[in-house]
């Protein structure tokens, strides 16, 4: 994908009704709260505020829908784990990410971030097992790497292939972006 800077707000969706119709094959960010999402999608376009960056996790509330030129949709799930929202919002968020996921046929991949400094939790083991059940690929983005000394990044990297053997792991950050030219490969490859 040579022109990324065309990328556009489709939508947003905040119940299974309201999600809309696919244009193009889609590649869906999930991941923890506060991993850096709405960051990485940012610098993946190359677009400061596209999607909105917060000091407080849970900003993204609903699926937001990104036309990335006319090839290819960009699709901002709301993070998991520790936003201050209340349980039913909680409950309502993960109906409508699981509608989303089991249901979409342009989803060619989920790219699942994971805060190189916090580790892989049981819930991003919970998602990424829920992915291998339903058939979707995913691959996998440690994010902050810039974070972590060198020392550090070598260990925490091994931790995670012991972690998850099975998938690819992409170490990135959006403040330098290292690694995106390799999320970009990936994703070229998922949706091609």
């Amino acid at each position: 994908m040579k022109k990324r800077g065309d990328t556009r707000f489709l939508a947003g969706a905040d119940s299974p009704g309201r999600i809309p119709t696919a244009v193009a094959p889609e590649v869906a960010f999930a991941g923890r709260s506060n991993v850096g999402k709405s960051s990485l999608l940012n610098r993946l376009v190359g677009r400061h505020a596209l999607a909105r960056v917060g000091k407080t996790p849970g900003r993204t509330q609903q699926i937001n829908f990104f036309a990335v030129g006319d090839r290819l949709t960009f699709v901002d799930l709301p993070g998991y784990g520790f936003a201050k929202v209340p349980l039913p919002v909680k409950h309502a968020w993960q109906k409508l990410v699981e509608s989303y996921l089991r249901e979409r046929e342009s989803l060619c991949c989920v790219v699942v971030l994971i805060d190189s400094r916090r580790g892989v939790m049981e819930e991003d083991r919970d998602l990424i097992e829920y992915l291998g059940e339903i058939g979707v690929p995913c691959c996998i983005a440690v994010t902050k790497i810039d974070k972590l000394k060198r020392s550090e990044r070598a260990k925490q990297l091994r931790e995670f292939e012991e972690c998850l053997p099975v998938h690819s792991l992409i170490a990135c950050s959006a403040t330098t972006g290292e690694g995106v030219p390799a999320i970009w490969e990936m994703i070229e490859s998922a949706t091609s």
